[in-house]
């Protein structure tokens, strides 16, 4: 059987496993793929598919977070693919982040929605006079309509996905099989393919709905078009995508940087531009929450998630992140000491280990969004304190415990009983109204700095201090005298504590040209020793980690390569 097929066939599979209606197994077998084509529900239940290749941020490497591939954290399996990043074992023959085919495969999945729906059969609706079956045919007809609409936008996301790990990647609005032409598609330039992502979310956005129906939550809006365009015109004026020198003569510029021929203040504020349609989307209703910790525990429903990838109950999470001293609990994703000495004090002072009073009692007066990311030694969890002290229930001694000294809170819920198999419903993150804030604050320092507004109703500086001065973290406002330099190292310092453990951080410090620094310095954590009815704190190093120059960006697939005769990435 054709290879084009074996994929077709995959496909309607997995599209009747998350297909609405509920179907006889013996009759699906006796689908024809003219049934699939041509079926209302089968045609929806495909757009529902095309969600599923959504990146699955709990578990996303090797059943690790991001975190544990950048400077946020250490996986405390060994045997997690993820520590190829860190030990830089990972090359064009054996990447363990599955973007490139995961990706590839959702966008077939959506080119192949886009080309069969509207071949869908209401003919028995259309001609039928009852009124009725009039409004369902016109219910019908809108909603394959904005399920197009939504595909697009996933296909639009899953370009992103590629080109912020492999830079231009070939561009594909049609699916291909075993006998269509190859020999014409090649990679798009960056520049292509920023374009191609920043065009659909334009086209699409206005056609949208801003809110969603009932029952809808999960389910792409315009404000999630917007915030994809805003993601994009950021990366789009970042160091990374306009400085092809690290590349080393690499023959190919087009396909890892832009062209010189715009000022980089032009894209500054275009990715200014962008992040204020979102802000100014009031039909959204999007807010700050007032609860830091209500964003991640009910993010499946909360008005400052913008769009995200939704879940059954379950309990999963909890098992692999429940630290080793609670029944079933296997650590997972640990905390590094490196991001817990980026939160400020309360006073909004830098954390300092040369500091005594600060290293004695290093999680006093700290910023509140600490104790809601990270256990701590002496934190509070499911009614008990954490001990995470060398021959504490959590801590060294114990098989499995952190090699950091911490554990993650972040996401975590402590009423999960993994013992009474009792869960809870999560919801991926994807895009949320606090990265946008953050977003329109880099992109405004960079372009005007930190108090020209420049008409736009909302100074840098304004942005960032929103984001610190919500009411459950009331961290201090960045004073009003700070320079742009100060300002650029204050939101990267925001983005850091503020989306920690959410996948920004591996590609803010890649498109921040900050790689070197940050991924491939040692992975710090702290040893902790119980001494009388105080502790003692001593940083070490837990892991010494390799990035080099090339990593930049990830390597094309070497298999892709012998067939396409693509041009590899730089360096590798």
């Amino acid at each position: 059987m054709a290879m084009a097929k074996i994929r077709y066939i995959l496909l309607l599979f997995s599209v009747m496993a998350v297909s609405s209606c509920d179907m006889n197994p013996e009759l699906e077998l006796q689908l024809t793929e003219e049934d699939v084509v041509r079926t209302y529900n089968n045609t929806m239940g495909r757009a529902n598919a095309v969600y599923t290749y959504l990146p699955d941020g709990f578990s996303y490497v090797g059943g690790a977070m991001l975190a544990s591939a950048c400077d946020e954290a250490e996986h405390t399996s060994e045997a997690s693919s993820v520590h190829k990043f860190n030990t830089g074992s990972w090359s064009n023959l054996s990447n363990p982040d599955g973007a490139w085919s995961r990706c590839f495969d959702g966008i077939y999945a959506a080119n192949l929605f886009l080309e069969k729906s509207d071949e869908v059969n209401l003919d028995y609706l259309r001609y039928d006079p009852d009124q009725n079956e009039q409004a369902k045919y016109e219910l019908y007809m809108n909603n394959i309509e904005r399920a197009r609409l939504e595909v697009r936008f996933l296909r639009a996301f899953f370009y992103f996905e590629l080109v912020e790990r492999y830079g231009g990647v070939p561009i594909l609005e049609k699916t291909y099989g075993v006998d269509d032409d190859y020999s014409g598609i090649d990679r798009n330039s960056l520049e292509e393919c920023i374009g191609f992502i920043v065009s659909e979310c334009d086209e699409i956005a206005p056609e949208l709905p801003a809110v969603h129906e009932s029952g809808e939550t999960g389910r792409v809006t315009r404000g999630a078009a917007l915030a994809l365009k805003s993601r994009a015109l950021l990366f789009a004026a970042s160091d990374l995508f306009n400085d092809p020198s690290w590349a080393g003569g690499y023959g190919h510029p087009e396909l890892i940087s832009l062209p010189d021929d715009v000022d980089r203040q032009d894209r500054w504020d275009a990715a200014a531009r962008a992040a204020k349609a979102v802000l100014d989307l009031s039909e959204a209703r999007y807010t700050l929450l007032t609860s830091y910790p209500d964003i991640f525990l009910k993010s499946y429903s909360n008005n400052e998630a913008i769009f995200v990838r939704r879940y059954g109950s379950g309990y999963s999470f909890e098992t692999d992140n429940y630290s080793v001293g609670f029944d079933n609990g296997n650590s997972g994703t640990t905390p590094s000491q490196n991001l817990v000495d980026a939160f400020e004090t309360k006073s909004g002072k830098a954390f300092d280990w040369n500091d005594r009073k600060m290293a004695d009692d290093p999680y006093a007066d700290r910023d509140p969004r600490l104790g809601f990311t990270v256990l701590t030694n002496g934190s509070t969890f499911k009614d008990r304190t954490m001990e995470i002290f060398e021959g504490g229930r959590d801590g060294k001694g114990v098989v499995n415990a952190t090699k950091t000294g911490y554990y993650l809170r972040k996401y975590v819920d402590p009423e999960v009983n993994l013992l009474q198999g009792r869960g809870t419903v999560h919801a991926w993150i994807i895009f949320r109204l606090a990265e946008i804030y953050l977003n329109y604050a880099e992109a405004m320092n960079e372009a005007y700095g930190p108090s020209d507004a420049h008409g736009y109703g909302m100074t840098a500086l304004e942005a960032v201090n929103m984001i610190r001065r919500r009411r459950s973290v009331e961290m201090p406002a960045v004073p009003s005298t700070v320079s742009q330099d100060e300002l650029r190292q204050r939101i990267r310092n925001e983005r850091r504590v503020e989306l920690a453990f959410e996948g920004h951080r591996m590609f803010d410090v890649r498109r921040w040209m900050i790689a070197e620094e940050t991924l491939g310095a040692p992975l710090k954590g702290v040893d902790i020793q119980q001494n009388s009815q105080s502790y003692i704190y001593t940083p070490k190093t837990v892991e010494n980690r390799t990035f080099e120059a090339k990593m930049y960006f990830y390597p094309i697939p070497q298999t892709d390569l012998n067939i396409s005769g693509w041009p590899q990435n730089p360096l590798w």
